[in-house]
């Protein structure tokens, strides 16, 4: 299967708390280091990527973390006024409308508008070109919305396609539309834990995603699982050492639970699932984050 490598748009999702945004910095650290010019975005929340790679806060302007890394948090206010000033081209127009208090207490009962101009931030950045014509940036890395929201954000152009007359707004959510089901240029990659109801969350926005938005899933992660290191004989052999037994046992159970996690994610994706493992550390940090990143190099580069 192709790798994350060959796409320029990564969607990263799943059930809050699964590890989605410890995903998302190791895959935007992983193709930095292949020379790709990467943007990671997250999406009106509390920063983390920037915070797993030790570095300041982007906040809402994209801020360069390091080579070939750059960040931003986007977030409501900042992407209506560059929607706004992309759309409406004039700044005047734009302090004449949008600025206007009365307007931005409407806009905010609307979150169709409030998700597009969101979404549409991140589509222009994918598709921001430097003046000798080159990609600004090669793969723009979306840490998406926990898994309900995710599926309204991403299918809010679908969704502006059927219901909003022809004109600017109908126009950008179809060139929204066109980028987010194109599989040449976008790839989902669903993060689930090898429990039932993140393994079953991860199942639901799949389907959605295929049904109300036809983004088809790449592939799956399935964070912190636990390797086998125990086989039977070793529990045998344990025998006459309870305690030692009890944490064996205890081991073995939780490797048989991700297995039978991975195999029911891969059953029902019909996408390769890749499996991280749980990392015992005291500090989430950078070091953490490269070890995801060694565990999650097959999805990216594509090798067997």
């Amino acid at each position: 299967m192709a790798g994350l490598l060959d796409k320029r748009l990564w969607i990263v999702s799943g059930k809050g708390g699964v590890g989605k945004s410890t995903v998302a910095a190791a895959l935007a650290l992983r193709s930095a280091r292949a020379g790709k010019r990467t943007l990671v975005c997250e999406v009106n929340t509390q920063e983390r990527v920037s915070r797993f790679l030790e570095r300041p806060e982007a906040g809402p302007e994209v801020a360069q973390l390091e080579q070939n890394l750059w960040a931003v948090n986007v977030r409501p206010q900042e992407a209506m006024r560059e929607y706004g000033l992309m759309v409406l081209r004039f700044e005047t127009l734009y302090k004449t409308v949008f600025e206007n208090r009365l307007v931005r207490q409407f806009l905010r009962f609307i979150p169709s508008l409030q998700e597009l101009v969101l979404l549409g931030k991140i589509m222009f950045h994918l598709q921001e070109k430097l003046p000798d014509g080159r990609w600004r940036f090669d793969t723009v890395i979306m840490d998406a919305p926990a898994t309900g929201h995710a599926i309204s954000f991403l299918s809010v152009p679908q969704v502006l396609i059927q219901t909003v007359p022809p004109g600017p707004m109908a126009r950008e959510a179809q060139k929204m539309r066109d980028l987010l089901v194109d599989p040449a240029v976008t790839a989902a990659v669903l993060v689930a834990l090898p429990e039932e109801m993140p393994v079953n969350e991860a199942l639901e926005l799949h389907a959605a995603l295929r049904d109300k938005v036809s983004l088809r899933t790449h592939a799956a992660v399935l964070n912190q699982s636990f390797p086998e290191r125990f086989t039977e004989a070793d529990l045998e052999a344990l025998g006459g050492h309870p305690e030692l037994l009890a944490v064996a046992q205890a081991h073995h159970d939780r490797a048989a639970q991700a297995v039978l996690a991975g195999t029911k994610l891969e059953r029902n994706l019909h996408a390769p699932v890749y499996p991280v493992p749980r990392l015992f550390t005291p500090e989430f940090g950078r070091k953490a984050i490269e070890q995801v990143m060694e565990h999650l190099e097959p999805l990216v580069t594509g090798a067997p």
